[in-house]
């Protein structure tokens, strides 16, 4: 079983490592769902963390429908990411009838050649998802991140396995969403999915000793949980 752990910050990176993940997803901006990291980030992660970083490709939040400006941009970003050697991205791409952006994730996969592409939970808000997994395929991403089109994966169950069986080892589907060491076990052994996806995310308050209390602002960081990397790779073991 293979675990992978989406983070949004460098520090999140180095303890998903040191905590023994097998894979990351490397992200910025949770609270919009997760978007492309900046230059800095992607340069100094991939010097720090010597285990496969999967860079988001996403240059917004929102929805997956994107402008033709948006989508050169996402061109860009793949380029730079193979460039800086990573060693896959995660993408996702709709039409506004929900179908899967078939001719543009195909060439977003071409360009990103020879890493490997995840298709991200834009699956989720796609219509007919056995149908989408063809097309995915079809595409040549080698996987496809999803919570069975509701928000947390346990509750996705049913639809997870069939896609796990549909896809017939044609493409590898990653559970993910609400993951978490009470559930991966019985999540992994239901579907029959070989990797997991986790935030394993907690909050942790700001070290600032100063602040104006006018400002009414939530500084606390979102960051990897050590504690619990740790017990998901025991529960799956």
């Amino acid at each position: 079983m293979l675990l992978e752990i989406a983070v949004f910050n460098i520090t999140s990176a180095i303890i998903a490592q040191r905590a023994g993940a097998d894979r990351i997803e490397l992200c910025e901006n949770p609270y919009d769902g997760g978007t492309t990291p900046s230059y800095g980030t992607l340069k100094k992660v991939r010097e720090r963390i010597s285990i496969p970083v999967f860079p988001i490709i996403r240059p917004r939040g929102g929805d997956f429908l994107y402008s033709d400006e948006e989508y050169a941009v996402m061109l860009e970003e793949i380029k730079l990411c193979r460039s800086l050697g990573y060693d896959g991205v995660v993408l996702g791409l709709l039409l506004p009838d929900g179908t899967i952006d078939e001719a543009r994730t195909a060439r977003l996969v071409e360009a990103a050649y020879p890493m490997e592409v995840t298709f991200h939970r834009a699956f989720d808000r796609c219509a007919q998802p056995l149908e989408a997994l063809e097309t995915i395929i079809a595409c040549g991403c080698q996987r496809i991140l999803t919570s069975g089109q509701v928000p947390n994966a346990w509750d996705g169950r049913e639809l997870l396995k069939q896609l796990v069986h549909k896809a017939a080892d044609r493409i590898i589907i990653m559970p993910g969403s609400g993951v978490r060491s009470s559930n991966c076990k019985a999540l992994a052994e239901f579907t029959g999915a070989v990797e997991l996806h986790s935030s394993a995310r907690k909050q942790t308050p700001s070290a600032m000793q100063f602040e104006v209390a006018g400002m009414q602002e939530d500084l606390s960081m979102t960051i990897a949980d050590e504690a619990e990397v740790h017990a998901i790779l025991a529960a799956l073991k």
